[in-house]
């Protein structure tokens, strides 16, 4: 994940996450069919833009940052595919739901 930071960076409030893997068996075993599967709500952090601009023209910090993890919204975000196959999200500050502490 430190390689895709570093290949696409956000801009300003924008933050780009992968979501958790959704569950594919249950604990004695029995595999669950793909549209049984409920959607995956969360992810981790990959990379976060500097935060927007206040009236004095100065980023505003983000609350969160990468390696975070954080509770996302059932629906919106921006699909992105970067070179390692892995599906990424784009997503907005103020869209992200909750951080969620370990």
């Amino acid at each position: 994940m430190a390689t895709v930071a570093k290949k696409f960076l956000p801009l300003l409030d924008r933050v780009l996450v992968l979501r958790s893997e959704a569950i594919t068996k249950t604990a004695s075993g029995i595999v669950i069919p793909e549209k049984a599967q409920a959607k995956v709500l969360q992810a981790t952090v990959v990379a976060v833009g500097p935060g927007p601009r206040n009236q004095n023209g100065e980023h505003v910090p983000l609350a969160v940052k990468a390696g975070d993890t954080v509770l996302l919204p059932e629906y919106g975000g921006t699909k992105v595919e970067l070179d390692d196959q892995k599906e990424y999200h784009l997503f907005r500050e103020g869209d992200i739901l909750a951080k969620i502490q370990a």
